[in-house]
Formats: C-alpha cells, structure tokens, sequence
C-alpha cells in the first residue's frame, strides 16, 4: 500500500510539460505521415521523388523519438514522485 504525499500533490515542471507535448507532436506528425505513404502508394504515386523521401523519413526516426521522450517523461516523473514521497 502506498502512502500520499503530506499536502498537495507534487507540480508539474516545465520540462515535463514540453517533452510530453514533443513526443505527443512527433508521434502525431509519424502517424499523419504513415497514413500519407499508404494513401500516397496506394494511389501510384512516385515514392523515389519529390517530398516523398522527406515524408518516409519522419515515421522512421520519429516514432522511437517519440517513445524515448515518453520514456524519458515517466522516468522523470517517477523519480520526481519518490523523492517527494522520501521527503527530500
């Protein structure tokens, strides 16, 4: 069983607040993108030209971004919280 923490509960920081919006726009911005490739292949279009490289570029690198930002959040968070429960 846990115990609370005496008082109100412990705030939220910045930095918190902006990685958990960057990896929330970057996995919006890989899923929006792999929508795109599966649209774009599926109606013919030239995946070797234009922004199409650009597009298959973004899923690729910004969906494990994304997962290591959230990590890095609860890691965070999760800290925040036991030093706070510890009282230090």
């Amino acid at each position: 069983m846990s115990t609370r923490t005496p008082g109100n509960d412990v705030p939220i920081r910045p930095i918190d607040r902006l990685l958990s919006f960057m990896s929330l726009g970057l996995l919006i911005l890989s899923v929006v993108c792999f929508f795109a490739i599966m649209i774009g292949s599926s109606s013919g279009a030239d995946m070797q030209s234009g922004v199409w490289p650009a597009v298959a570029f973004v899923p690729l690198f910004g969906l494990p971004i994304a997962f290591l930002l959230l990590l890095a959040v609860l890691i965070m968070s999760f800290v925040r919280r036991a030093r706070a429960n510890r009282g230090d």
